[in-house]
């Protein structure tokens, strides 16, 4: 399968089957993330591998956005181990939120080409969630990606095959 037959083949899973996912599987969406370039490749990422029913319960408590996936990753990046730009002009531009949706999207097509459903979900408290889990004050969540094997009744959102047309969205200039 091409890059391009995997990505239009990809969607945001919302209904997840209860069957857990292999050790395997889960340490190849690691890989995927380790080798993920980042800013200076700093790697400044932080993932929680989350499949306790218990902490899956807390998310749940916090968000409606884990789709009762048996399996979620929590990526977070550390705040002093991003990169900052060095030019002063451009204010404070950090690679943090950056370096978390690289690293997530590698996480996300890889689990894809492992036959597993993903949704990279940002609707949830970052502060509460943060709490919860007991993270680290220099350590800021931006995304959760639910993950695990689709429902035999789980399709794509009606938005999923809309795009805009290019012209749209890019210039050349």
């Amino acid at each position: 399968m091409t890059f391009m037959e995997l990505a239009k083949k990809r969607y945001s899973v919302r209904k997840f089957k209860s069957t857990p996912v292999e050790q395997e599987k889960i340490d190849a969406m690691l890989e995927a993330a380790r080798i993920a370039p980042t800013a200076k490749n700093f790697q400044c990422e932080r993932i929680y591998v989350i499949k306790s029913p218990e902490v899956i319960a807390k998310l749940n408590a916090l968000t409606r956005c884990i789709y009762g996936a048996p399996l979620v990753f929590l990526v977070a990046y550390d705040t002093d181990a991003q990169w900052t730009t060095p030019y002063p002009e451009d204010g404070d531009v950090h690679s943090g939120e950056v370096d978390a949706a690289i690293v997530a999207t590698h996480m996300i097509m890889e689990a894809e080409d492992l036959g597993l459903g993903t949704c990279y979900v940002m609707w949830f408290p970052v502060e509460k969630t943060k709490k919860a889990l007991g993270l680290p004050d220099n350590e800021k969540p931006v995304l959760l990606i639910p993950t695990g094997y689709r429902a035999d009744d789980a399709k794509p959102a009606p938005l999923h095959e809309k795009s805009k047309a290019l012209s749209e969205f890019v210039k050349e200039i």
